[in-house]
């Protein structure tokens, strides 16, 4: 990208330097003073790049909101709760259950109402920020199975870091476009004016205008270019992810035999058109930024014959009302339900949770294939997961007022004398009301199963980004002093805190977060010294076993090189001075750190649901997120 946008940028200085030697040529013979003053084509380069360079910063900088910004520009409608809309109710549940399945917070979610064509684009800096857009078309001529697809597919681009790519584009082509603003301008402002120059001005921004929109073309080059070969492989994500391929083959089926097909009416479809799950412009070959839609199908469906398309038009005619989101997973909500050729997928079946006091075995090697590649089994636990959080305590997830409230329920007590000091520092932040709420909402949780503890954190993370900054202090420091309250950090207290903290700062300001680090594994021998240290410590119950299992790791990790089991005296703060660092390491680095972290975690053979979830948690830290149960778990689901 950088390479094409270098090129697109010299091609336009140039072509702006010969046409003002022209225009500069040209008046100077007029005059009859000739001569071509160099200096000023260079100033005017510089001009140039500066303008292209301001035009795509100021651009990023107006995205600097994340996902949720780039959605609402193009007129996205928030998708709230308590509305009452079935489709609505339907999208949530789906997103909700990938998000979980996937281990990254649940994402922002919008509809764009006056799209009847069936999109949808995933937008975002990193996870924490991400927001999902769909159009009113894929609402509601999708299945079920159909919309999971297409939801799976943009999964695939917030696990693969694409969204930070796509924004960048969109301020690469806003850079460019900045040139033929600057052009129209200048011809706007000279054909007003009345000085005999004027005219070659006229004629200079005329020119600029032009070259301005042949940048353009660069630009939808550049998009292209790394746009076809990722939507590929977010189509075999979905796949994999749903373990079957009638959903998305449906899905791309329908975009091809409805006359709305994907094409999207907004006026911003140019900028974000690299983004969406079909093609909303209508490309020509060359500066498409799909690959071609029977294409895409045929990987999907070696057996798809183009009448299909022919056959799906004609039975789009009557309407099917929906009103169970179960009964409804093979109907669309406004018409014919699978795309003809289609059979049903399997419904999804649901796992038992482990027991609250099980020990599981966990592979390295299993564990390392589980990050960001969710698949069936991981969505089968996700159903389960959602379906067993209380609806009261899921609803108060929702809700912007209560989402807080909700953690702060989670953090409480069941010491008589740990509960008193928690509901003091409570009642020096917040209201009489407030703190009622919040021991309502924990006798909700009292019986919650471990594990649904942080999936049930991870369903605030939406409502928690809408609070203003000071609300966001204010919660931070009251959450951080029920956590102290005892004087000391449990291991679920951590946990909890430290992905809440993950996702109030990164979404605070997403632009900002760091994309692929550089750090070396050799560069980071203490902090990795200290974290296996603590991890060690935690997964093991006496010391002789916690040191066989930090050397393996070591040897994992480091191989050669001669580290002392020492775990930190206050792990806690270990922890949080040594992710920071380790998270700035490359991606095979990762890869390793996660094999050892697996490897002192589980060296006995034994690991908690409390070890369990710090693993999880340590890798969300580092951005690797892990499903829910890991592999080699109890019930076949580790």
């Amino acid at each position: 990208m950088l390479f094409l946008f270098a090129l697109a940028v010299a091609a336009i200085v140039f072509a702006i330097d010969g046409v003002a030697l022209f225009a500069l040529g040209l008046d100077s013979a007029q005059r009859m003073d000739g001569g071509i003053n160099g200096s000023g084509i260079a100033l005017l380069s510089v001009v140039v790049v500066v303008a292209i360079l301001l035009g795509s910063a100021y651009r990023i900088a107006t995205l600097g909101g994340g996902g949720a910004a780039v959605a609402r520009q193009l007129g996205g409608t928030d998708v709230g709760v308590g509305s009452g809309n079935f489709a609505y109710q339907r999208l949530r549940n789906i997103v909700e259950e990938v998000a979980i399945a996937s281990g990254v917070p649940v994402p922002a979610i919008f509809v764009l109402e006056d799209e009847a064509g069936i999109n949808a684009f995933a937008s975002g800096y990193t996870p924490a920020d991400a927001a999902i857009t769909v159009t009113r078309g894929a609402l509601d001529k999708l299945t079920r199975d159909e919309l999971q697809g297409v939801i799976g597919h943009e999964f695939s681009h917030v696990l693969n870091g694409d969204m930070r790519l796509n924004i960048r584009l969109m301020g690469v082509m806003f850079g460019i476009l900045v040139i033929a603003t600057i052009g129209r301008k200048v011809a706007e402002l000279s054909g007003r004016s009345r000085s005999r120059d004027s005219g070659g001005v006229v004629l200079f921004g005329i020119a600029l205008f032009a070259i301005g929109y042949i940048g353009v073309v660069f630009a939808r080059l550049i998009k292209a270019s790394i746009s076809r070969q990722r939507e590929f492989l977010a189509d075999a994500s979905a796949v994999q992810f749903t373990r079957q391929t009638v959903g998305i083959a449906g899905a791309l089926k329908k975009i091809g035999g409805l006359a709305q097909g994907s094409k999207l009416t907004n006026s911003n479809t140019e900028e974000v058109a690299h983004m969406l799950f079909g093609d909303g412009m209508g490309y020509s070959a060359l500066f498409a930024t799909h690959p071609p839609l029977k294409e895409r199908i045929l990987r999907l469906d070696p057996s798809f014959k183009p009448e299909e398309l022919d056959e799906i038009a004609a039975a789009w005619t009557q309407p099917v009302l929906v009103g169970d989101d179960d009964a409804g997973a093979d109907v669309s909500i406004a018409g014919f339900a699978p795309a003809t050729g289609s059979t049903r997928a399997a419904h999804d079946r649901r796992v038992a949770l482990p027991a609250a006091d099980a020990s599981v075995s966990l592979s390295p090697s299993a564990v390392v294939e589980q990050v960001g590649n969710p698949d069936r089994d991981d969505r089968a636990s996700a159903r389960t997961i959602r379906a067993t959080i209380p609806q009261t305590l899921r609803e108060a997830a929702y809700r912007q007022e209560q989402a807080a409230l909700l953690i702060f329920a989670l953090l409480l007590d069941a010491r008589a004398d740990v509960r008193e000091k928690q509901t003091q520092a409570l009642a020096a932040r917040y209201d009489t009301g407030t703190c009622a709420l919040v021991e309502s909402l924990a006798a909700a949780a009292a019986d919650l199963h471990p594990m649904l503890r942080l999936p049930l954190a991870a369903l605030t993370f939406p409502a928690l980004r809408r609070r203003p900054r000071p609300e966001l202090a204010t919660f931070m420091d009251a959450m951080n002093a029920l956590i102290a309250a005892d004087g000391r950090v449990e291991l679920s207290e951590y946990c909890l805190a430290k992905l809440i903290g993950l996702q109030v700062i990164e979404s605070l300001s997403p632009a900002s977060a760091r994309a692929i680090g550089r750090v070396k594994l050799p560069d980071a021998e203490a902090d990795l010294a200290a974290l296996l240290g603590v991890v060690a410590k935690y997964g093991h119950d006496d010391d002789a076993s916690a040191t066989r299992a930090f050397l393996a790791a070591i040897d994992e990790v480091l191989p050669g090189h001669a580290l002392s089991y020492a775990p930190p005296a206050d792990w806690a703060a270990a922890l949080d001075r040594a992710l920071p660092t380790l998270d700035r390491l490359s991606p095979a680095g990762k890869e390793l750190v996660v094999r050892a972290l697996t490897r002192a975690i589980s060296e006995d053979g034994a690991v908690s649901v409390a070890e369990a979830e710090l693993l999880r948690t340590i890798c969300a830290a580092l951005h690797c997120p892990l499903p829910p149960l890991l592999a080699n778990g109890v019930e076949g689901a580790a």
